[in-house]
């Protein structure tokens, strides 16, 4: 329907979603993330074929191959070995 007169829009419905448009609040922007920082440093790698282990290195130097991922750890402060954080928690 096409407005008639002076009027503006067609009916009281659409003048009504005209003053919404206009009005309404500003979006919100998306909350900002925080940099991803790399895990490979803190990450403990063993190598399957001679048992070494290496905390952020993932090539064995021993038999030049790619070690597999043992999880997340650091240094043992008892013998500085790396170890995962999850083979210090298992049941």
């Amino acid at each position: 329907m096409a407005p008639t007169g002076r009027r503006r829009y067609c009916s009281d419905a659409c003048r009504q979603a005209g003053h919404r448009r206009r009005h309404q609040a500003p979006a919100l922007e998306p909350p900002s993330l925080p940099p991803r920082q790399p895990r490979r440093a803190a990450t403990v790698y063993a190598c399957d074929t001679c048992g070494a282990r290496a905390l952020g290195d993932q090539y064995c130097s021993e038999c030049r191959t790619f070690m597999r991922r043992a999880g997340a750890g650091g240094y043992c402060p008892a013998c500085s070995e790396p170890v995962a954080y999850q083979e210090l928690t298992r049941d």
